[in-house]
């Protein structure tokens, strides 16, 4: 049996070093260089693994199997540039409990009316996923659950299925047999989502990543991990607030930093149509400290309020105080 071959590599920007060393030279980390084993290929199955192909002349190139295809969330399809790729996979990020799970099945609750969707979940069975899918009263036509954190039989099953749309929940919970690491590493993380993506490419079928993330907001895992999918997705909310916005971060096939505005119910995740309505206080006669103002975020324009308090200051150093407004700008101001 060969050795497997040793790596160093930077958690915070994906770069590889052949040795370990306390600084990464490409983004200043301190700490971020971890040992990890590189992957080998399983001849049997080879989606870890890199095939011969032919280069091919531009104007040959059937764009049939990359057209669009509706989500069946028409906020997700603002935010995703008109609609899911096929062969594309989008990472999607955000908090616990913020819903991510909740609006990924109410994408495959509505494809699966018309096509095959396979759902895998790491941590959570079957039964509580139909629980789930029950109790916020989504169609289940051709829903298919798989248990399983095995990238290899999740691959296996998929090709058998031959879905269209593939959701992983989630890919800090996916890992190869063959790489001597424990799920949600670095070497894990990073392997796995490069294997999906892979099976996703070359069988035509669109792919949902839910991506952890940590105490700065960031998805968990390696930096290269956005790097290698075709789209990062925030889903953000503040706490107590039942209003949820999906951020781009980055989108090949469309624009960046657009945004879809939901709102968290029982029957799962509504899309809001009018935003600014929600933005707006609802008070006839606005009183002084109180402004409207529109701004740009992707391609649609927002209305949103602006409101200042000022007091008398007892002490002997005066503040200015902002929420939801960035300190420095209004220092400029």
């Amino acid at each position: 049996m060969s050795k497997n071959k040793i790596a160093h590599l930077c958690s915070g920007c994906g770069s590889q070093f052949s040795k370990w060393q306390g600084k990464c030279t490409e983004c200043g980390a301190w700490n971020a260089i971890n040992e990890i084993a590189l992957a080998t290929t399983r001849k049997a199955i080879g989606y870890s693994g890199s095939t011969e192909n032919e280069a091919q002349l531009l104007d040959n190139i059937d764009l049939q199997h990359t057209q669009r295809f509706s989500s069946g969330i028409e906020e997700i399809d603002r935010v995703l540039g008109g609609g899911l790729v096929v062969g594309s996979v989008v990472l999607l990020g955000g908090d616990p409990g913020i819903g991510k799970s909740s609006i990924l099945l109410q994408i495959a609750s509505h494809l699966s009316t018309s096509c095959a969707v396979l759902y895998v979940s790491g941590e959570e069975s079957n039964s509580q996923i139909a629980m789930r899918v029950k109790r916020l009263q989504l169609k289940y036509d051709k829903f298919y659950i798989l248990p399983e954190t095995d990238v290899e039989n999740i691959c296996l099953a998929a090709q058998k299925l031959k879905p269209k749309l593939i959701v992983i929940d989630s890919i800090q919970t996916m890992q190869i047999a063959d790489i001597p690491a424990a799920a949600g590493g670095v070497t894990q993380v990073r392997e796995s989502a490069a294997v999906l993506t892979r099976f996703a490419k070359q069988n035509a079928c669109t792919v949902f990543m839910v991506g952890h993330v940590t105490k700065s907001g960031e998805v968990a895992g390696p930096r290269v991990l956005e790097h290698i999918v075709d789209a990062v997705i925030f889903l953000e909310g503040q706490h107590g607030s039942r209003l949820r916005i999906v951020r781009t971060m980055k989108n090949r096939f469309g624009a960046a930093n657009e945004i879809g505005v939901f709102a968290m119910t029982d029957k799962g995740m509504l899309p809001v149509k009018n935003p600014s309505a929600i933005f707006l206080s609802r008070v006839a006669n606005i009183g002084p400290g109180t402004v409207v103002t529109a701004i740009w975020e992707g391609t649609r324009p927002l209305l949103v309020e602006l409101q200042a308090l000022v007091d008398n200051n007892q002490y002997g150093n005066p503040r200015r105080v902002t929420l939801g407004f960035e300190q420095n700008r209004l220092v400029i101001l």
